[in-house]
């Protein structure tokens, strides 16, 4: 115990002598968690640039546009009477969406003729297209019914009748979880997790890569243990350790930026986070013994770590993607992390409820745990027979 503790000292004087290491491992959590806070602080899009082309000029046409201007997601930056230089006009105001009203368009309400009005959607941006449709729609929709309803009015429909006749049926939508639509809700928790898979993993890949290239992998590291079990656990030690306090300041965003990132469920959460970390952390031990260069396995896991979170199937389902980029995505902790984070978090789920994630992720530390120990193993077998004299 007292070798283990030892060598555990050890690995922190590494660790705070590479200044890299610092500032890879300490630095990015804090700064991209930082960082990304404040990019989606705001949570929701509001205020979307809209151009309206109004060819009518009438009470009815701008009854329309103050409509728009009224919706939160919605600013009517530029009202026009043609559509001249639209595309231009787009471009210079970072419109989203051109709103075009026709010419006799409340003549034509008035009459009963149903005018058309144009909706073009700036699909430039998948995002804010999909904002500005909704609430375009929304707005429209409203005018409409309103129209009709004061028409059945006129005619004397009484207003009990004016509601039945203009609705057959009627439809409730109640949103779960996630019920304000907070974009920063949906995506800052997933983000932070792929932080800490990508430091643990870049970090780990230098652990035995840096002995190799020190020159210490013998006569430090061997020299006080040849147990590869031991050996593993030193390295992992430090790390695991350092992600309390990682931990502690994530809450320390939460409650800052009044964003839940902990699950009410503890023991799952847990459970879950810890499985996370170990097959990370494996995983970034087993490319660090088989390749003996700082660089090259640094190089190698960056190519892991940086589509992971795509890769997850966190903003795009993995039922939509390829077999093979799913069967890619599974050797990913990350990917199934996310899973089952996802499920406690925002849908308040149970233990049962993300047992399939927790059985993946233990058969990830299970297979680069031994993978790692069989690695380790004969690459101290190999040292050890180049130690031994030649008969």
């Amino acid at each position: 115990m007292r070798t283990f503790i030892q060598l555990v000292k050890r690995e922190f004087q590494l660790f705070w002598a590479n200044s890299v290491l610092r500032l890879l491992f300490i630095g990015a959590p804090v700064l991209y968690g930082v960082l990304f806070g404040f990019v989606y602080q705001k949570g929701k899009v509001t205020d979307l640039n809209i151009l309206v082309v109004d060819q009518d000029n009438t009470p009815l046409s701008n009854r329309l546009i103050d409509m728009l201007n009224d919706n939160e997601v919605l600013h009517v930056v530029q009202v026009k009477p043609e559509r001249l230089d639209l595309k231009r006009d787009l471009i210079r105001l970072d419109g989203q969406a051109i709103v075009v009203i026709p010419d006799r368009f409340e003549a034509d309400v008035l009459q009963n003729r149903s005018p058309e009005v144009n909706v073009q959607i700036n699909l430039a941006n998948i995002l804010t297209a999909n904002y500005a449709s909704r609430s375009i729609q929304v707005v429209l929709g409203s005018l409409n019914a309103g129209l009709e309803m004061e028409a059945l009015r006129k005619r004397g429909t009484p207003d009990y009748a004016v509601s039945e006749k203009y609705q057959a049926f009627s439809t409730n939508y109640v949103r779960l979880y996630n019920r304000s639509s907070n974009y920063m809700s949906f995506l800052w928790p997933g983000m932070l997790a792929t932080i800490v898979q990508q430091v643990l993993l870049l970090a780990l890949a230098l652990s035995f890569a840096q002995e190799y290239e020190r020159g210490t992998f013998k006569s430090e590291l061997l020299a006080q243990t040849r147990s590869p079990l031991k050996a593993i656990l030193v390295k992992c030690m430090p790390y695991w350790l350092m992600m309390i306090p990682i931990g502690l300041f994530f809450w320390g965003l939460q409650q800052y930026f009044h964003v839940p990132l902990i699950p009410h469920q503890p023991g799952p959460s847990l459970l879950l986070f810890m499985l996370f970390i170990a097959a990370s952390s494996f995983m970034g031990i087993l490319v660090s013994i088989l390749i003996p260069s700082q660089l090259k396995a640094t190089e190698v896991l960056m190519v892991v770590a940086t589509p992971s979170f795509v890769l997850s199937g966190f903003t795009w389902p993995l039922s939509q993607m390829p077999g093979w980029v799913s069967v890619v995505a599974d050797v990913i902790p990350l990917t199934h992390f996310l899973g089952g984070y996802r499920i406690l978090l925002m849908q308040e789920g149970w233990l049962g409820a993300i047992h399939p994630q927790l059985l993946t992720l233990m058969i990830l530390t299970v297979v680069f745990g031994l993978l790692s120990y069989v690695a380790l193993a004969l690459k101290i077998r190999r040292v050890s027979r180049k130690d031994q004299p030649s008969s």
